[in-house]
């Protein structure tokens, strides 16, 4: 039965080894029993936080644009262990988060072309907080985006991020 809910699982999407885990004390499998068969799903390379986390780091990041921060929140949910989590986290580097935080601003201004200036800001800092931006990140790139817009800046208009 554990090898059944763990493979059934796995057909779906692949899964780390502490969501195996939680499914099958869900289905009341004996911890001993669920021990030994995801130990041999690791050991034929069914079950790997390593990939798993290098995968989900990967696709979140470039289909949904979230930060390094959002993805370790993500990852630790999901109970990959801080050391894999670091690993993953490593391949997205400084300037990939402002690449993908930029277009993400881009998008979100204009979404929001024809709105007073004050809420376009407010809207994209609070949809990029949302992803895990820090808001001086995404403040400096919405005055940059803006800019090229040609909208004038006024410096004491912008909103500060509270802290």
């Amino acid at each position: 039965m554990a090898r059944a809910v763990a493979l059934r699982m796995l057909t779906g999407a692949p899964r780390s080894r502490h969501q195996l885990e939680e499914a099958l004390a869900r289905r009341e499998v004996p911890e001993e029993v669920a021990g030994r068969v995801l130990d041999r799903f690791t050991e034929v390379g069914l079950v790997d936080d390593e990939e798993y986390a290098r995968m989900l780091v990967r696709s979140r990041h470039s289909e949904r644009g979230l930060s390094r921060r959002a993805l370790g929140v993500e990852l630790r949910r999901k109970g990959v262990d801080d050391e894999t989590a670091q690993a993953a986290l490593a391949t997205i580097d400084g300037d990939d988060e402002e690449r993908a935080a930029r277009v993400l601003v881009r998008k979100r201004l204009a979404g929001t072309r024809g709105l007073e200036r004050e809420v376009r800001v407010r809207r994209t800092l609070a949809a990029l907080g949302r992803k895990g931006y820090a808001p001086g990140l995404v403040l400096g790139l919405v005055r940059e985006e803006l800019a090229l817009e040609g909208e004038e800046s006024d410096d004491d208009a912008w909103p500060l991020p509270e802290d």
